[in-house]
């Protein structure tokens, strides 16, 4: 345990790592790169870390959290923008997964859909659906009205209905733990 500064209380800088996967899967949405999201999850952390004098006990850690992420992966993104990324998915489309590892391949029909998503649906479907914020949590996060996440999470599940060929009858719940499980790549998603 950390020595605390905080008079008598538990020192938040131990909550920080309760908080590590979750923040994993929100990089890994926003990057589409495991270890550029291992990376900017260690800077979120040590940014947390030395400002921890900043947060506010009594309030929410996690989403104290991920606006620091979110604002370190847009820093990021602004100094690199000029690196060629494989934003229509060209490459990925061309990686083959045999046939009958069919965990595997809805897992990488999913990440190859997820990821031609504009940016706001990625990470607004990975806050609400994926980390169980609140629509008005992941707006203030992002810096936008309520309503305005709302539409992007609808337009989000509505576009992977449509990249995934999903007919009326398929079911398109992105649970807490599915969402995760296919972020994190930690689970194989099975179609029913």
């Amino acid at each position: 345990m950390v020595q605390s500064d905080f008079e008598g209380s538990m020192d938040p800088r131990d909550e920080l790592v309760t908080h590590m996967g979750v923040l994993r899967a929100f990089a890994l949405s926003l990057c589409r790169n495991s270890a550029t999201a291992d990376d900017l999850v260690q800077d979120t952390v040590m940014k947390a870390w030395k400002s921890i004098g900043s947060f506010e006990k009594g309030t929410n850690m996690r989403a104290w959290l991920f606006t620091i992420l979110r604002n370190t992966y847009y820093t990021n993104h602004r100094k690199t923008r000029r690196e060629v990324m494989d934003t229509d998915g060209h490459f990925a489309a061309t990686m083959s997964v045999k046939p009958e590892h069919d965990g595997a391949l809805a897992m990488t029909d999913f990440l190859v859909a997820f990821n031609q998503l504009p940016d706001e649906q990625r990470e607004a479907i990975t806050l609400v659906g994926a980390s169980g914020f609140a629509y008005q949590e992941a707006a203030e996060m992002c810096g936008v009205a309520t309503g305005t996440m709302k539409s992007r999470v609808n337009r989000a599940r509505q576009r992977l209905v449509e990249l995934l060929d999903l007919s009326d009858e398929d079911s398109m719940e992105l649970t807490d733990s599915g969402t995760m499980a296919v972020l994190t790549a930690h689970l194989p998603v099975r179609r029913a």
